[in-house]
């Protein structure tokens, strides 16, 4: 089974940028989307032997979610159920049979860290949420959570220490979450793999130069750990200031 995510920065956008000729050539059993940037009824896909699900942000041409997939999910839920934190599309959760995928756009604290209050109370939602659904049947969570967890994760650590997505707190928050009985795909197959990056800078041709950080991510509960067959970075897909990542899953 071979699940996709990827940070689009514009769905519109990016389908005039080879979208399309990826999505036929990953072929995945499930694709998730975050920043689609997009109300109901802005774009149309055909997408045959897919289901498709959306979350749209209130807030016009602002974040949003979506998920589609060759097997029709037993459930859908759109967001945390929690108000506060409904607004933005940033969420869905589709049940299977033997399994949930959540599909998240975690919010970026922003510059000068002046939204770092709510995105760490973000964390404690979504931890409480994922752990929840976890006692019911093991989960795969991905999306852009917005944080490089260690050093490794990103090619400047020491210059971005007090920076949005790289703050103590915030990295302190992804820690204790994977401590809660989740694992993290990428460092499951390639623990000491520096310079796999997921997001770019437009600026100064950092992406040419490989100055990124790692901030896509598959998060599975620890006991699909034995099932996983691979993970990778799809760094040679253009189209978003983010890449392509995926998980392979023997499920």
């Amino acid at each position: 089974m071979k699940l996709v995510s990827w940070n689009v920065n514009g769905l519109r956008a990016v389908m005039k940028k080879g979208f399309m000729d990826f999505f036929e050539t990953a072929d995945a059993d499930v694709f998730c989307l975050q920043e689609i940037k997009l109300q109901e009824g802005q774009i149309e896909m055909d997408l045959p032997g897919y289901h498709t699900y959306w979350n749209y942000a209130e807030k016009k041409g602002y974040s949003g979610t979506a998920i589609f997939t060759k097997q029709k999910a037993l459930s859908v839920q759109y967001g945390l159920g929690i108000d506060e934190h409904d607004r933005e599309g940033r969420i869905i959760t589709l049940e299977f049979e033997e399994y949930f995928v959540v599909n998240v756009y975690t919010p970026n604290s922003q510059h000068g860290l002046l939204r770092l209050d709510y995105r760490l109370g973000w964390e404690d939602a979504i931890l409480s949420y994922v752990r929840a659904l976890d006692r019911q049947k093991p989960v795969i969570l991905c999306g852009d959570l917005n944080v490089a967890h260690a050093e490794i994760d990103l090619r400047n650590p020491k210059a971005n220490l007090k920076n949005s997505g790289f703050t103590p707190e915030e990295r302190d928050k992804m820690s204790r979450f994977l401590a809660s009985g989740f694992v993290d795909s990428f460092r499951y197959f390639y623990p000491d793999q520096a310079d796999s990056y997921s997001w770019w800078s437009y600026r100064t041709n950092c992406r040419e130069r490989n100055i990124g950080w790692r901030i896509d991510y598959f998060i599975v509960s620890e006991r699909l750990a034995p099932k996983l067959q691979g993970a990778a970075i799809h760094s040679d897909v253009l189209g978003s200031d983010h890449c392509p990542v995926e998980l392979a899953i023997d499920l």
